[in-house]
Formats: C-alpha cells, sequence, structure tokens
C-alpha cells in the first residue's frame, strides 16, 4: 500500500514513517513546511502527484493552552486542515486517519470513554480537534479517527522528556493527581495504526495505552523507572492555574470487537526510556 503521511516532522509523524516502512509499505511524508494542510490546493496537487491508496494526517495544532487565545489559527489545523486533507484523499481515492484526542471528553464520565460516548470538549483545542473528526468523516467515506491520548515519543517534546529535564535542576516538581489519562508511547500508537490501515474497519476507533494514571502517578513512575532522585509534589489543576479546562478523567478504552490493543503505559513508558538512552549512546 502507498502511503503518505503529513506532520512527518513531528514526534507521532516520524514513528508513523519508521512503522509503515518497517510494515512494507511504500511511504512517502511531508512536514508543515513542505506541505501545508491549511493549504487545500497544495494538498490536492501533491495527492495528484503521489497517488496515495492512504493519508495519514498527523499535522495537527498541540499547543493546548496556546489554542486558547488563538483558536481561530488552531481551527485552521485541526479542523478546516483536517477536511482538506480528507477531500483530497478522497478525490484520488485514498482513505484517511485523523489522529484526535481524548480532549474531545469532559471527563464526567468517571470510567474509560469508549467510541460510542458523546464528546464535549472543554477547551478550545478539544472543540478545533472535534471539528477535524467530524470534517474528516464528511470528506471522505473511507475514514478512520483514531482517538488517543497523552502522547510521548522520542523524537519531539513530550511531558516525560519534561520531567527527566526538571529533574535535571530541580529536587522536586509538582505535577497534578485530578487529572487522569492514558498516556500512550507514540512507537505502540504508530504500529497500531498501521495494522488499523491494513484492515476496513472505518469510523472512529480508540487507541491508547492500556490502563489509567494520574500526572502524579506517571511523573512517580517515570522517576522510578528512570532511577532519578526526585520528589515528586502533588497538586490540583485549581492549584496551576492553565489557561485551558482538561478533563479530569479522560482515558480511553474501546468497545470495538476487534480492537486493536496497545500495551500498557508502564511498558511505553519502558519503551521510551529504553529508546532515549540507546539515541543518547
Amino acid at each position: 500500500m502507498k502511503l503518505l503521511v503529513t506532520g512527518a516532522a513531528g514526534m507521532l509523524g516520524r514513528d508513523l514513517m519508521l512503522a509503515a516502512g518497517n510494515a512494507g509499505h511504500d511511504v512517502v511524508g511531508f512536514g508543515h513546511r513542505e506541505l501545508d494542510v491549511t493549504d487545500a490546493a497544495a494538498l490536492a496537487k501533491k495527492c495528484d502527484l503521489e497517488r496515495p491508496d492512504m493519508i495519514i494526517n498527523s499535522s495537527a495544532w498541540t499547543d493546548v493552552d496556546g489554542a486558547e487565545s488563538a483558536e481561530e489559527a488552531a481551527f485552521a489545523v485541526n479542523g478546516t486542515g483536517a477536511g482538506n486533507v480528507a477531500a483530497a484523499a478522497a478525490k484520488v481515492g485514498a482513505g484517511v486517519v485523523y489522529v484526535s484526542t481524548d480532549y474531545v471528553f469532559d471527563g464526567a464520565k468517571g470510567v474509560p470513554y469508549v467510541e460510542s460516548d458523546q464528546p464535549a470538549p472543554l477547551s478550545a483545542y478539544g472543540r478545533t480537534k472535534l471539528a477535524g473528526e467530524e470534517a474528516t468523516a464528511a470528506a471522505n467515506k473511507r475514514h478512520f479517527v483514531v482517538r488517543s491520548a497523552g502522547l510521548f515519543g522520542i523524537s519531539g517534546p513530550n511531558f516525560v522528556a519534561t520531567m527527566l529535564r526538571l529533574a535535571g535542576t530541580q529536587n522536586e516538581v509538582l505535577v497534578v493527581r485530578d487529572q487522569v489519562g492514558s498516556p500512550t508511547y507514540t512507537w505502540h500508537l504508530a504500529y497500531g495504526i498501521v495494522r488499523l490501515i491494513e484492515g476496513i474497519e472505518y469510523g472512529i476507533h480508540h487507541m491508547a495505552a492500556a490502563g489509567k494514571c494520574s500526572w502524579y502517578e506517571f511523573a512517580r513512575e517515570i522517576f522510578e523507572q528512570a532511577k532519578v532522585d526526585c520528589k515528586v509534589l502533588s497538586g490540583t489543576t485549581e492549584m496551576l492555574g492553565r489557561p485551558a479546562a482538561r478533563p479530569p478523567f479522560s482515558a480511553l478504552t474501546s468497545q470495538r470487537e476487534h480492537a486493536i490493543r496497545l500495551p500498557s503505559w508502564h511498558d511505553g513508558l519502558a519503551g521510551y526510556l529504553a529508546q532515549r538512552e540507546a539515541e543518547a549512546t
């Protein structure tokens, strides 16, 4: 299968390129500078030239707090841009994957969300990602919407890297205990997406690490596995005063009969730390 990856220079995009290539697919990828998803004409031209069978859209505005004061700019990428990608794919007979987020939910359910649960985003970021889901579905019948959560990987800034960096300069960190999710290793997610597109079970798929934890619990596990001596202080969302509201509980699971299950967040963290160490030597 020939695959085209947008956002290929990003954390997930780079892992998607490797995972697709390792699975034997013919894959081409373009970063934002090479292919801007907000430019519908450029997308159509690139698709006509490459003639992919499937486009994996990993382009995204990922600054959750920044989107609060720049919702229009975030919407251009996450919403309108997603529709552009899906339409360009449809025009050449290709399917499309849109990577979405647990932040489309409000976190009030109290147990892990499944695909049929009703979205109710609390933030501008969540609203733009939900708009992208809807635009993708409207523009291309052969669509996969993959919701994941708390992504961390070797090729970009992420929570694990931030914790390790802070531990290098201070003896303690303050992390929220009242936000629970399913932090997901991008390498695991990339392989899950590549497996998914080899089938035809279109629609919404929840694909996040197995299990759930608070960011506080995640930080403690990071230092435990990395053998780093740094104390984790427990705080609340209100104490941190971030611009964007976050869902208090947004762990994901799948209700699909043939769901692609990813390894646990513990295993994802171990894999990330091992990869990080290997690349540092």
